[in-house]
């Protein structure tokens, strides 16, 4: 089970971000997670939103460009040690995890994984009784 993830590139330039938090928002779409990266030419913002299309249209039609990627998403007890069990389930596979990101709420944590190979990664996840989420 994966869930689809937004990713802007961004010029790097000041109140690129906001641009997209106002646009976002004047269109009733709340960011529940995200990532900001940066390299030397432009900054990418990855997003989890609960209205994926609404919010592609949106910010296309501002002409930001956007791209959708599949992602598993997976909810971990938030104490010390629990997401490392999960990654050590991870590596001993050899799935490679080309990035993460993540965002904890009292007892849990939500975390956002793109991996080299999300089939893979779902079944060892399902194997080790995770939490897996198709929303956030």
């Amino acid at each position: 089970m994966t869930i689809k993830q937004l990713s802007v590139f961004l010029e790097n330039r000041t109140g690129r971000i906001n641009e997209v938090a106002k646009i976002l928002g004047a269109g009733g779409i709340n960011m529940k997670a995200f990532s900001m990266a940066e390299t030397a030419d432009f900054g990418l913002l990855r997003l989890i939103v609960p209205d994926v299309d609404k919010a592609v249209q949106i910010l296309r039609d501002a002409s930001f460009a956007v791209m959708l990627t599949d992602v598993v998403c997976l909810n971990v007890p938030n104490i010390p040690g629990a997401l490392s069990a999960i990654l050590d389930k991870l590596a001993e596979n050899e799935i490679f995890i080309e990035y993460m990101y993540a965002f904890s709420e009292g007892d849990s944590a939500n975390v956002v994984i793109r991996p080299n190979d999300i089939d893979r990664c779902l079944t060892v996840l399902k194997d080790c009784s995770c939490t897996l989420l198709q929303t956030v």
